[in-house]
């Protein structure tokens, strides 16, 4: 049965109209929402969401979405085009496609989405730390890496829009023009994507072949698309509903009861709050974010491990070490921690390990190509670097660990004023009313900056000798 999810809790006539234009949309399109969820921007933890009339037992089903629904390269009107001339949208991203309907079809006032599109009236909602200043975004995001991988974002973008975008709807001035489908609408458009599209998971084939198992073969991800209805579904790590793929339907399913009144909460991923604003805009209050990560790059684990190398040839042997460990690592660019402890421990062991050889262990090592752990070795590892045994290594691997972890603490500011800034973070986290005087784009930095600097803290803490 379709929703009666007409009864919004919406104060404004302007915007209570396009959400009623949606949901008649949804009837049309065979979009099917249960009677017992409705969207609302009233008691959700931001901008629309979904809320639940009554309580949901676990296994209920929310909503189904059948794949005619769904917006992707395959279903706008200009699909056929993209078909056609697909070797000429390929980039780095592989979001070319899908990003070209969306320009199609949110400037279309007669496309099949556009009551589905008309929701976002405009993308200035979209706080994505790419819309901030590059002066606010070294300011306050300054150690997390944001401000790195923005960077890095942006110039795809343009390079993208201006290598591969322009030329391509310069050859079809009949369906997109440059001076409306713009660069500043492509990286909008780019955010949208990033916080709104979904990826079917790709399918596990019972037989794999050798290459694949080597990791010489891997398949391309599948393309991004956008999912009515389940993209309006906020996120949280302990989330209550999960969005399930069949072959004619997509499905959005409770995963644990749901009490009247409550949020109906899908899952974005195991998402630590960095890569939450980075790619969503948004963050979790510390601490509820049970995978929130810190990172701590090789480079500092590098410059711990020369730290009171005097002689030129040990110099030499570690500079030695490192170009290995590198190419091992390729491009991995650094060591992961969450709150358990290190999320890449097979790799932090492997460079500990290397570092700690002497010339002619190194040799072998080397005339080896290195050495393979078993099942049982790598659960030790696994053990070995968790919080209960990061105190049990070894002294020199601790003290590494330690000064790496001392050394991407100071990146976010002033190396030696960072204790008492970690204290500082966390009573103005705690205090509600001075969290509340901080705007959002503050509020996200410093949920993001303490969940990072208190992860590293605590690895300190069970490094120190």
């Amino acid at each position: 049965m379709a929703t009666q999810a007409k009864r919004l809790k919406v104060d404004e006539a302007s915007e209570l109209s396009p959400l009623q234009s949606f949901l008649q949309w949804c009837n049309t399109v065979n979009l099917v929402l249960s009677e017992k969820v409705y969207l609302s921007k009233e008691g959700t933890v931001a901008e629309y969401g979904m809320l639940a009339k009554e309580d949901i037992e676990e296994g209920e089903l929310l909503f189904t979405i059948p794949r005619s629904a769904l917006l992707h390269q395959g279903t706008t009107k200009v699909s056929a085009l993209l078909e056609k001339e697909k070797s000429s949208l390929e980039s780095s991203s592989g979001w070319v496609p899908l990003l070209l309907s969306l320009l199609y079809e949110y400037t279309s006032s007669r496309s099949h989405w556009r009551p589905y599109l008309s929701l976002w009236t405009d993308f200035k909602k979209l706080d994505h730390p790419m819309f901030w200043s590059k002066v606010e975004r070294a300011r306050i995001l300054k150690g997390t890496g944001i401000p790195e991988a923005v960077d890095t974002d942006l110039t795809n973008i343009c390079s993208e829009y201006t290598d591969v975008v322009l030329p391509f709807i310069a050859k079809h001035p009949d369906l997109w023009n440059p001076s409306t489908h713009t660069l500043e609408l492509y990286t909008q458009l780019v955010a949208f994507v990033m916080a709104y599209s979904f990826q079917e998971p790709q399918e596990d084939d019972e037989e794999v072949s050798d290459e694949e198992e080597d990791g010489e073969e891997e398949k391309a991800p599948n393309p991004p698309m956008m999912v009515p209805m389940a993209d309006m579904l906020n996120h949280v790590s302990n989330h209550n509903a999960n969005l399930e793929f069949t072959p004619d339907t997509l499905k959005m399913v409770c995963v644990r009861p749901i009490h009247k009144g409550e949020e109906v909460f899908n899952t974005y991923g195991q998402m630590a709050n960095w890569q939450l604003l980075h790619m969503y805009g948004f963050t979790e209050p510390y601490p509820t974010n049970d995978n929130d990560t810190a990172d701590i790059p090789f480079n500092n684990l590098y410059k711990a491990a020369t730290r009171g190398v005097q002689s030129d040839p040990d110099l030499q042997l570690m500079e030695e070490m490192w170009d290995l460990l590198s190419q091992m690592m390729q491009e991995k660019a650094a060591f992961v921690f969450g709150r358990d402890g290190c999320l890449t421990d097979t790799e932090l062991h492997t460079a500990l390990r290397v570092l700690g050889m002497s010339r002619e262990e190194f040799s072998d090592f080397k005339e080896n190509e290195g050495w393979e752990e078993d099942d049982e070795e790598e659960e030790k590892i696994t053990l070995a670097f968790s919080n209960e045994g990061l105190p049990e290594l070894k002294s020199s691997w601790k003290w590494l660990i330690h000064e790496a972890a001392r050394l991407t603490l100071g990146s976010y500011g002033d190396a030696a004023a960072e204790g008492r800034a970690l204290v500082s973070e966390r009573m103005l986290i705690e205090d509600k009313a001075a969290l509340g005087g901080l705007n959002s784009r503050q509020q996200n930095a410093l949920q993001v900056r303490y969940g990072q600097k208190s992860i590293l803290s605590k690895v300190m803490e069970l490094t120190q000798s």
